[in-house]
């Protein structure tokens, strides 16, 4: 296997330094962050610095408008920058005087927007790029646009690849998307999980929030895993943890802001008066979500858990189409729908012209007619909005379930023409 992974990422993120003084790309430790600002930076006169040492964030405090023109005309890359984000009043400022494009990179493991601690925004002045763990087309060395072939596709999805067999969707799963696991054998992959959250929790939990326990923290996102993909309910967290809501909500935010979490939000197109707003969250990666919830192989494999594979699946096709929404050719945003009659559709895709996909997931390899019912019930309400649905299941290849409507295999959101 190569050493290192071609980032889709990498094309945009070197337009958007040519074009804005600033840069700033955002996402958990160990997505790959550092490399791909290598890759941006290579063949340019540049400077790196992290703000990981101790001796390079004392010489920013010491004096910070020196240190942001130590690049002179070049490019000065700062890495994990949220360790010491006062330095963002000195670009600032820098920027103010200077606006050519290509000034600053800096990347960072939490949300510097959501961080108390960050003295400016630097709106105007910087483009945000979120980094995920790497997609699967990102692993394979393959391109992946699933959201461009199912707008160019015109209602026929026929012609993705043949599946994959079960196991490999497992062990997909069970690695998630963190470069280094990659490379590990899968007897180390346990290890590694649990010292990168040991460390992270100790040490990165204090450049997001000063109050907050280390244990209650790791607790909390342990609740989530193990509700990976369902939707939220603080008041149940709060029971289960005997907190205040409002506590609950601190720790969910603080995950969040660190990138260890995402959202899907309630679609709410006023279709029906009737729908549910809650949202639902699951751990980012799903290597991590499986050793948190000290999920098996062996035991996602068998049929008795065909329940808990099919919701470590959902959250993990929401994981590939956020990370490919970072490049792909359309420009559309993620959402689950469900309302008060029990109409649900694990995965709205809502593009920038209204119209809408809509997907199922489902940890079988036999598709029956009740799992496009959702699908089939929200296209009538949609009317011409309706671009097409899928249901993505286990199965050995894609054939049509109804008018534009097809069953696929997952593996067709990063296997296709």
């Amino acid at each position: 296997m190569n050493s290192l992974f071609t980032r889709h990422l990498l094309p945009q993120a070197t337009d958007l330094l040519d074009a804005f003084p600033a840069v700033v790309m955002q996402g958990a430790r160990q997505v790959g962050k550092s490399t791909l600002a290598a890759m941006v930076a290579e063949g340019r006169p540049h400077v790196s610095v992290s703000f990981d040492d101790d001796d390079v964030r004392e010489s920013a405090k010491l004096d910070p408008r020196a240190f942001v023109r130590q690049a002179g005309e070049g490019l000065l890359v700062i890495d994990e920058v949220q360790r010491s984000p006062e330095i963002l009043l000195a670009i600032k400022s820098a920027i103010d005087a200077d606006r050519s494009p290509g000034r600053f990179l800096l990347t960072g493991s939490s949300d510097l927007l959501r961080l108390s601690r960050s003295p400016d925004s630097l709106a105007g002045r910087a483009v945000t790029l979120d980094l995920h763990g790497l997609s699967q087309g990102e692993i394979r060395g393959e391109a992946e646009d699933f959201a461009r072939w199912v707008r160019a596709a015109d209602g026929s999805l026929a012609g993705s690849r043949p599946g994959w067999p079960r196991e490999a969707y497992i062990d997909a799963v069970m690695k998630g998307g963190y470069p280094e696991i990659q490379r590990l054998a899968e007897r180390h992959h346990r290890t590694w999980f649990d010292s990168y959250l040991d460390r992270l929790l100790t040490r990165d939990v204090g450049d997001v929030s000063r109050g907050l326990s280390t244990d209650r923290l790791a607790a909390v996102l342990r609740l989530v895993a193990a509700n990976q993909g369902g939707e939220l309910v603080q008041a149940r967290l709060a029971d289960e943890l005997s907190m205040p809501r409002s506590g609950v909500s601190a720790y969910l935010a603080a995950l969040s802001t660190m990138y260890l979490t995402h959202d899907l939000p309630p679609w709410r197109a006023n279709l029906t008066k009737r729908e549910v707003g809650r949202r639902k969250v699951s751990v980012a990666d799903s290597g991590l979500a499986t050793r948190l919830t000290r999920l098996r192989a062996a035991q996602l494999a068998q049929v008795r858990s065909a329940e808990v594979l099919g919701a470590q699946l959902e959250a993990f096709v929401v994981a590939q189409l956020l990370a490919q929404r970072g490049w792909s050719a359309e420009d559309f945003e993620v959402f689950h729908f469900r309302d008060r009659d029990g109409l649900e559709v694990d995965v709205v895709m809502e593009f920038d012209d209204g119209r809408v996909f809509l997907l199922e997931v489902k940890a079988s390899s036999t598709l029956r007619a009740d799992h496009s019912k959702g699908i089939r019930a929200l296209a009538e309400r949609l009317g011409p909005r309706f671009l097409g649905g899928a249901v993505l299941g286990l199965i050995p290849e894609s054939r049509q379930l109804a008018e534009r409507i097809w069953g696929l295999p997952v593996s067709a959101l990063w296997e296709h023409p």
